[in-house]
């Protein structure tokens, strides 16, 4: 059995799914783009060693931060798992929508058709480009690098609306919005409490040309702070919006490509939100 555990930035899913690999004595595969990468920590509200509660995590701290890997790549690390457990439960936990559908769904890829630049134009110019040929496109407007890449590819696409696998259970995670922002915003302050400066300055330092340092959320905004582009209360800011606009684009991501069971979570006790997603897998499968 897969179950994949989806939904905004910050909903709960990390908790979730250590829950959930508790009970139906699984592995967990990250797919959160940014976590396979060692020492973003922070600033990618990482699960940390003690909240893994002993369960084996995959995709996890695989790459330095100054190192390539692409969607591609995390399809055929993705997949190469799931052949080598298919005697074992496994539970997707993250809320990079494309690298999930790419690793259980007919995703195909294509080779470069053209290299165009796209100097000409600007982030915004360039993120209306890609809206067009997917209206669903996951990629945030500001990084420049993977909408140029994205839109000089023929095409990235699901084949056929249908999964690679059997016994597949597609578990959201929700709230609403206000919530969800308050949720956000107080994750934000709480990164900066911890010490995300400190991670992003050792870090830029250390690889400053690191792609991922220079189009994260959370990361690129604080290097912007770091070359005295932006003041600190403006990095702050603009980490809130940004996370805030990509929880968006999450949701949308998610309800295009996939069906799935959303559950609103109680945050006054989680347990129940626990127990009724325990229900509705267990009815599933019986």
């Amino acid at each position: 059995m897969i179950i994949a555990v989806v939904g905004p930035t910050g909903v709960g899913k990390t908790k979730m799914s250590i829950e959930l690999a508790k009970k139906y004595n699984a592995a967990i595969v990250n797919c959160d783009a940014v976590q396979v990468y060692k020492f973003l920590n922070i600033g990618s509200a990482k699960v940390c060693e003690d909240e893994k509660e002993g369960i084996k995590h995959y995709l996890l701290d695989i790459k330095n931060p100054d190192d390539d890997y692409t969607v591609k790549n995390y399809q055929i690390d993705a997949r190469k798992i799931i052949e080598n457990n298919k005697d074992k439960n496994l539970i997707f936990c993250g809320g990079t929508g494309l690298y999930l559908c790419a690793a259980l769904m007919d995703y195909r890829f294509y080779e470069d058709e053209s290299c165009e630049n796209y100097d000409n134009l600007d982030n915004e110019e360039l993120y209306k480009l890609a809206l067009k040929k997917d209206k669903s496109c996951p990629i945030d407007r500001n990084n420049r690098v993977r909408l140029i890449r994205f839109l000089n590819k023929k095409n990235i696409e699901v084949v056929e609306p249908k999964l690679l696998y059997e016994n597949v259970l597609f578990i959201g995670l929700t709230t609403d919005r206000e919530n969800l922002y308050k949720i956000i915003n107080k994750r934000v302050d709480l990164m900066f409490e911890n010490g995300l400066l400190e991670e992003v300055k050792n870090l830029y330092k250390k690889y400053p040309n690191s792609r991922v340092l220079k189009s994260a959320i959370g990361y690129k905004e604080v290097i912007k702070y770091i070359n005295n582009e932006i003041t600190l209360e403006e990095c702050i800011e603009e980490i809130k919006k940004l996370s805030r606009h990509y929880a968006k684009r999450q949701y949308t991501w998610f309800n295009n490509k996939m069906n799935i069971k959303w559950f609103d979570v109680d945050y006054n006790n989680f347990e129940n939100t626990i127990s009724n997603v325990k229900k509705y897998i267990n009815n599933c499968i019986k």
